[in-house]
């Protein structure tokens, strides 16, 4: 008996096989980053960041609607806050940015 995808949030409930079609390259790049044995893996993992990234942008949204558009100065202040935490030194070794991202 399956159990219906609505009963979990996103990242939850047990895995389940889908079919879905990817181009020839990124399916290329996914094998070369972690292999066959971890592709499923790293697809759902992409997906439940695109989740986050649209719940994100559905909030952001809201909120630009309710309060206005953010202030350049904050935009400048976040954008700055990105770089100084993306090229911190604990970033900059072996696999980088990508692993961390990846976790």
């Amino acid at each position: 008996m399956s159990t219906p995808e609505q009963a979990f949030p996103p990242g939850d409930g047990p895995a389940a096989k889908v079919s879905v079609s990817l181009r020839a390259g990124n399916i290329r790049a996914i094998k070369e980053r972690v292999g066959a044995r971890g592709f499923s893996a790293y697809v759902d993992a992409a997906v439940e960041r695109q989740i986050e990234r649209d719940l994100l942008e559905e909030a952001l949204q809201a909120n630009e609607n309710e309060c206005g558009p953010i202030p350049q100065h904050l935009r400048d202040e976040a954008e700055q806050l990105f770089r100084s935490v993306k090229s911190a030194p604990e970033l900059q070794e072996e696999r980088g940015w990508h692993a961390h991202e990846a976790s």
